[in-house]
């Protein structure tokens, strides 16, 4: 007796034809746009900081970029986690990926988040929207202790004072809820008092 659940398009007179991908940690559009609409992805954040010499947080990086709409937001480090890729890999990879090479990121000696942040397509659900999908993010506060020279499509890292980076401005130019996440993982580490 079988105890698989089929999907929906399953016929038990297929036979299923295994082929390994190309590279088994993308998808191509199509695959990502019909997965984002049947399941929550994976991601992480991270939101960079510089520490002084006893571990005090003295300024955030916040990310300034153009939507797809192109209106300029600000945002933090973020990205899917890819299929076999470990959290501390993902963090590593988006943080050179959106900060660069030199940034020499500081990443915890344990994977456990500050917070999770889900996010919702539709508003209300949660302080996070994100029109595309839902999503589940893994949120970690990395110090960083190199020079930060954005890449892909972040446009400047503008540094701040933690209580700058609080602000109503600064949340109101933050996009899908991530003012709120910014002020939680400042929290986390005391920055904010």
């Amino acid at each position: 007796m079988s105890v698989r659940t089929p999907d929906p398009d399953w016929n038990p007179d297929d036979e299923p034809v295994v082929r390994p991908p190309a590279n088994p940690g993308w998808l191509s559009d199509l695959e990502l746009a019909e997965i984002r609409g049947r399941l929550p992805l994976l991601y992480v954040e991270a939101v960079p900081v510089r520490v002084d010499g006893v571990g005090q947080v003295t300024e955030v990086g916040v990310l300034l970029r153009a939507n797809a709409v192109g209106e300029m937001t600000r945002t933090v480090v973020s990205g899917r986690v890819l299929y076999g890729e470990t959290l501390r890999d993902a963090l590593f990879r988006h943080l050179e990926k959106d900060l660069g090479p030199m940034a020499f990121p500081l990443l915890p000696a344990s994977p456990v988040p500050f917070t999770v942040a889900e996010y919702f397509p539709l508003p209300g659900l949660s302080p996070f929207t994100d029109e595309r999908q839902h999503a589940v993010s893994l949120a970690y506060v990395v110090p960083v202790t190199g020079t930060c020279e954005p890449r892909q499509d972040a446009l400047e890292v503008t540094w701040m004072t933690p209580l700058e980076a609080v602000s109503e401005g600064v949340a109101a130019e933050m996009e899908g809820g991530r003012g709120v996440l910014l002020k939680q993982a400042l929290a986390s580490v005391g920055a904010l008092r």
